[in-house]
């Protein structure tokens, strides 16, 4: 009888066990399904490239051929937008999905010196859910190379550094490269000063990349962002390339720009070919500017700005088209999915939230000014379910507020007691209620299906459209406003 019990108890027990063995099994099959259908992404983000810089988007001269083929191979956006003309906040804005405006990053962050209007307090806060935080709750491994840019006190336990917002591992400078591309002596390595490094950034952060992800232990997917510091003064650029471009201009400055774009494009290609031959099956990658060119001369260092905006108005700093409109390339290594060109209206914003839905994460559980483009990847049609603003206050343009909605560009200006709002850097306690005062007013309205240079105002001609669009702006902008982070100094 107790043998017949023992028996039975151990019968029960291996079945228990067979049980829990087929379930764990059948849980880390369904597992390993979902990693199969999670994409490695890559981000490829460059520094003052202007709208028409890449031979693919008119460039009469630089030769951009790898950055082609990669939007002759997946999506080329006409109207791609950065989330601000300008580094800092467009940087954040990409990182989080949010209108930078709600982080508190207002305008390029510069180095550390204690201002009035708390400048200096200014970084991507600790509460922020960035990329790849998000992406590693999934599983993904995770890396950055290049510019951060994302704080004022950088390699420092006073502020939140990259791998506080979920990179792994981390090589970059805080701002541009120093003393220029050339042999830069500023970058940082996970906390550790690296010294000067030999060569020109663009293939230092590539070569940076590719160590990484050849000695990266794990078959997790991963999220890689190549934060390229060109085509930001200081420029240098190697001699060969620049002799290349001498033949068509005799300004020495000019062909070392042209030079420069072609540096990125050749470390693009590099990487390229390193996904394609060992992570060819799946790899989402994403290229862009984080602003528009920089206007030649606008301060004593910008002798290389020769960047194009192309047909479109403006430069670096303006909200017209050409601060923020930038050149928007998607390719999906392995996939069959939709490719050609598209004129969706695609944000920087959207990264977040479509990274989000293709690799199974959960959004953050706060406002989100992206959304998902998935739709554009599977079948060529993306339409957006709310505009998008900007709302940059120290814009060189008069009119420092925009929004786009499907075809429509609307724009006003900033007005207290009717005069002009004074430039600013920073929303802190001391001018909070202030700038809160302003009004919009003075507004302009574009069709960019039909006016992409902003030559036409139809505010006049299209009434119907412009008080309905009025009416949005003024709600959207004040809801933004309302969402803005003010600095205080005891924060």
């Amino acid at each position: 009888m107790n043998i017949f019990r023992c028996l039975f108890v151990v019968t029960i027990l291996v079945s228990v066990s067979c049980k829990s063995k087929v379930l764990d099994k059948n849980d880390q099959v369904i597992n390993e399904k979902v990693i199969e259908k999670q994409p490695n992404i890559v981000v490829l983000l460059c520094d003052d490239l202007g709208y028409g810089d890449l031979s693919s988007f008119g460039h009469p001269i630089i030769q951009t051929p790898n950055l082609d083929a990669l939007a002759a191979s997946g999506i080329k956006l006409t109207n791609f937008y950065a989330a601000a003309p300008v580094c800092s906040p467009s940087r954040v804005g990409l990182l989080t999905g949010r209108s930078p405006n709600r982080a508190g990053v207002y305008d390029f962050i510069p180095g550390l010196k204690k201002s009035e209007d708390n400048r200096d307090l200014v970084h991507l806060q600790a509460d922020e859910i960035a990329i790849p935080s998000l992406l590693k709750s999934v599983g993904y491994s995770t890396c950055l190379v290049g510019k951060w840019h994302c704080s004022s006190r950088f390699n420092s336990d006073k502020q939140p550094q990259p791998n506080d917002f979920g990179f792994d591992h981390w090589f970059a400078t805080h701002n541009n490269a120093a003393p220029s591309h050339q042999n830069p002596k500023n970058f940082i390595r996970n906390g550790e000063k690296v010294g000067e490094i030999k060569g020109y950034s663009s293939q230092i952060i590539v070569d940076e990349a590719i160590q990484w992800l050849e000695k990266k232990e794990s078959d997790a997917p991963f999220f890689l962002e190549v934060a390229f510091h060109e085509p930001h003064e200081p420029i240098a650029s190697p001699e060969d390339l620049v002799q290349k471009y001498l033949q068509f201009t005799d300004k020495r400055e000019e062909a070392e720009y042209f030079a420069n774009v072609e540096n990125v494009d050749l470390a693009v290609g590099r990487l390229i070919s390193y996904l394609k031959k060992n992570n060819s099956e799946n790899t989402l990658i994403v290229f862009s500017s984080d602003n528009g060119p920089e206007t030649l001369m606008r301060y004593s260092k910008a002798k290389h700005s020769y960047g194009s905006p192309g047909a479109l108005k403006g430069m670096k700093l303006w909200t017209n088209e050409a601060g923020f409109r930038v050149p928007g390339i998607v390719s999906w290594i392995g996939k069959n999915n939709f490719s050609g060109t598209s004129d969706a209206v695609v944000s920087a914003l959207d990264f977040l939230p479509t990274f989000a839905e293709l690799s199974g994460a959960k959004l953050p559980d706060r406002t989100l000014d992206g959304q998902s483009f998935k739709s554009l990847l599977d079948n060529g049609v993306f339409e957006r379910s709310k505009p998008l603003i900007w709302a940059f206050y120290d814009a060189i343009n008069k009119r420092r507020v925009a929004m786009r909605s499907g075809e429509w560009k609307i724009m006003g200006s900033l007005e207290v007691d009717h005069t002009e709002l004074p430039h600013i850097h920073n929303l802190y306690d001391g001018n909070e209620d202030f700038v809160k005062s302003a009004k919009l007013t003075d507004f302009v309205l574009f069709n960019l299906k039909k006016d992409i240079n902003e030559s036409e105002d139809l505010s006049l001609k299209e009434p119907e459209i412009f008080n309905k669009l009025k009416k949005e702006f003024k709600t959207q902008y004040q809801e933004l406003l309302e969402g803005s982070h003010i600095w205080t100094r005891n924060e």
